[in-house]
């Protein structure tokens, strides 16, 4: 066992002792990464603000769990929850033994953490989700001023370029239940590549001052079929054979469960209330 993957190994003893307390529990960001190899703290930030979005998006006060401060170097730092630091260790770099031993220790201490540890790019599904439907709707407010007038022949068009298929053959090929969005379903890599391809149709329409549903429809096609190109150029897969995963509803109902879970944990014991069995 190396000296990083023992800081959270066997009872993670070391980070444990790291945390201050103040009525709940917090650990100074500075601290935690260099228990988790991170050099750098504007790269070790970049893994913070990823976990701020997930919390965001997932509608938990970040002040409660993200407190950025000035330590006493005049360096900035962040005070984290218990919750902070398991979402920053869920958006840090797998390639960092210490990284994925912290993932490991988390899992222990709660069960809704344990039933998505081993899928960490599932909290980063959350957050991908979450700029699809900001961009999908930024991209029917631009289609609109370029002159779309049938939003779902234009957002089919981006589909059949994407998948070579259009949406409702797509869903059925896929297997997705009936009355749900496909995009409740994308694993990380084919939500990337939808919000890509979003980003780009809405690009081009505003470049090329494109005007008009039948022009609008095919910038849309174009563009899907590039997105598609890149897929398979990248692993030989076209994107409509990437399998399903798991229902992001259940991946942001499992993660609300966590941070209430580990919020008990660091509550004062006068305030603690029994948390229900665990099978």
């Amino acid at each position: 066992m190396s000296e990083e993957t023992a800081l959270f190994q066997p009872d993670g003893a070391a980070f444990e002792g790291c945390g201050q307390p103040n009525g709940g529990t917090y650990w100074f960001g500075r601290q935690f990464m260099a228990m988790l190899g991170y050099e750098s703290y504007s790269s070790f930030e970049q893994a913070i603000n990823r976990a701020i979005g997930t919390c965001t998006t997932l509608g938990i006060p970040v002040l409660e769990n993200f407190q950025q401060i000035t330590d006493g170097d005049g360096q900035r730092d962040h005070k984290l929850s218990r919750f902070a630091c398991y979402l920053v260790a869920m958006n840090g770099d797998v390639r960092k033994p210490a990284v994925a031993a912290a993932q490991a220790y988390f899992a222990t201490l709660a069960e809704a953490a344990r039933q998505y540890i081993q899928a960490s790019h599932d909290v980063e599904r959350v957050q991908i989700r979450d700029e699809i439907s900001d961009r999908d709707k930024s991209l029917m407010s631009t289609a609109k001023k370029s002159g779309v007038g049938d939003f779902a022949l234009f957002h089919n068009a981006g589909y059949r370029g994407m998948y070579n298929m259009h949406l409702g053959k797509l869903k059925t090929m896929k297997g997705v239940p009936n009355g749900r969005t496909l995009l409740d379903f994308m694993d990380k890599r084919e939500l990337a590549g939808n919000l890509f391809r979003l980003t780009e149709t809405e690009a081009r329409l505003k470049s090329e001052r494109v005007y008009g549903q039948s022009p609008a429809e095919t910038v849309a096609f174009e563009v899907g079929r590039k997105v598609r190109k890149i897929m398979i150029d990248s692993d030989g897969k076209p994107p409509e054979h990437i399998p399903l995963s798991s229902d992001i509803k259940d991946v942001r109902k499992n993660l609300k469960q966590a941070a209430k879970e580990f919020t008990q944990l660091d509550k004062p014991a006068r305030q603690k209330k029994q948390l229900p069995p665990t099978d």
